[in-house]
């Protein structure tokens, strides 16, 4: 039996990276996707290959839709190389932050957010079909502001919530091919994501770990693994579910 493959975008660093390296530990092959920093993502397959599971890194910038059909046939080249025509797993990872309020946020803000968060996730998963096995699985990256609200997130958690619509529309669609879609929602997580501010910031750290049931802000860690256990057969019956992975946050 072959491999499994998996596309991670955003999978150089972050909860990307982490779901790619819990992957490898388990000999998935994957192709990750960077926007701008390849040292970053090149250590990623460095360190995937030192798991002994092979994977590539592509540049690809989920604002662009124009560039998504040149993507795929890259990835096709990849496939071709590792002697298979489809790919098992795709993560739609890749994100970017708003501390955008209802006062200050602007159109092409809110357009930007969109094509990203919303627009991306769906338009290359449309384009990747073709490459995917029937019988895959499906991550969509959610947030835990697409159900509770904190100041300054009024363009970045409609879009979540957002996601989680399309990820139920996505498993009713491909369910005839036995594709399974699933959305991942992470809580608040100690990345450089949105300038660091959880990680960096020890007030709002400090802030969100006395709402958490269990008394701390997430890592990486904590988010890399879920994603892997909902790919695997493990969960083959969950589909179009929304999974909260933050710690009991706001409970």
């Amino acid at each position: 039996m072959q491999t499994p493959i998996a596309i991670v975008t955003g999978g150089s660093r972050g909860i990307g990276r982490d779901t790619v390296l819990q992957l490898a530990a388990q000999g998935v092959r994957t192709i990750l996707t960077f926007n701008s920093n390849q040292d970053a993502a090149e250590e990623v397959t460095r360190l995937a290959a030192d798991s002994g599971a092979p994977s590539a890194a592509l540049q690809w910038d989920a604002s662009r839709t124009d560039g998504f059909v040149a993507f795929a046939e890259r990835v096709g080249e990849v496939l071709a190389g590792w002697d298979a025509d489809r790919f098992d797993y795709l993560v739609n990872n890749a994100g970017t932050a708003s501390s955008a309020t209802l006062a200050d946020v602007t159109e092409a803000e809110l357009d930007a957010m969109f094509a990203i968060h919303v627009k991306a996730p769906l338009l290359l998963t449309q384009t990747l079909l073709p490459l995917m096995r029937d019988g895959g699985r499906i991550v969509n990256l959610s947030s835990g502001l697409a159900r509770f609200c904190y100041p300054g997130r009024i363009a970045y958690g409609p879009m979540k919530a957002a996601v989680d619509s399309l990820t139920r529309y996505m498993a009713l669609e491909l369910g005839p091919r036995r594709i399974a879609v699933n959305a991942v929602a992470p809580g608040a997580i100690a990345t450089d994501f949105s300038g660091g501010m959880v990680r960096d910031r020890p007030e709002i750290n400090e802030a969100i770990a006395r709402q958490t049931a269990l008394g701390r802000v997430g890592l990486p860690g904590d988010v890399g693994p879920v994603i892997a256990a909902v790919l695997s057969g493990a969960m083959g019956w969950v589909n179009g579910q929304r999974i909260e992975v933050a710690g009991g946050v706001h409970l």
